[in-house]
């Protein structure tokens, strides 16, 4: 299933901004550009990155 940016952020529970400019950093979830302007996110990549995001402690800084 692919999600258009406002969907992913409702998925995510984040403000489609907020997706946006992660998106525009590099540090959100994996992306598809399908086309000039089109961006989808497959479910699995929203849940990946969900997964990279786990922590422990809020000292754990994640693996490098």
């Amino acid at each position: 299933m692919l999600f258009t940016t406002k969907e992913a952020a409702a998925y995510l529970r984040l403000a489609t901004p907020t997706l946006e400019r992660f998106r525009l950093t590099g540090n959100g979830p994996a992306f598809c550009k399908m086309g000039d302007k089109a961006v989808r996110y497959r479910e699995a990549d929203l849940d990946d990155w969900v997964a990279s995001r786990l922590r422990k402690s809020t000292s754990d800084q994640g693996e490098a």
